[in-house]
């Protein structure tokens, strides 16, 4: 394979209308690090990832439109979906589907507060 240039994808930014009620969600379900908070917008990360969600403050924000399906997550073990699960309902998340991809491999989906749909799951390592 051809080394990248790149480190590959890093971020993706995202409108949301009330930054402070955003970082309180993903921090509680999360425990996602506060790298930015700055008067329009915030930047968190994932401990121990290089992962970085910009959430730009926009009062007219509408999910429906942009083309995002959703983003994800990916559990460090299947056996922590019951409590991501407690935590998105306890942060005011809605959960929209829940299951098992394949036997081993749960997953959960679920609505933040401004609309996005969000994927956490486990996959099963390759081999």
């Amino acid at each position: 394979m051809k080394p990248s240039l790149t480190f590959g994808l890093t971020h993706v930014a995202i409108a949301v209308r009330d930054l402070q009620r955003t970082k309180a969600f993903y921090q509680r379900i999360f425990d996602m690090e506060l790298m930015y908070d700055e008067a329009t917008f915030i930047q968190l990360t994932t401990p121990g990832a290089n992962d970085v969600i910009v959430f730009e403050q926009n009062e007219s924000v509408n999910p429906n439109t942009g083309g995002i399906a959703h983003f994800g997550f990916r559990l460090r073990s299947p056996d922590s979906i019951g409590e991501i699960e407690i935590r998105i309902m306890e942060a005011g998340g809605t959960i929209i589907q829940s299951g098992e991809f394949v036997p081993g491999s749960p997953y959960v989906f679920f609505k933040d507060p401004d609309g996005y749909t969000v994927e956490v799951w486990y996959e099963l390592p390759v081999g």
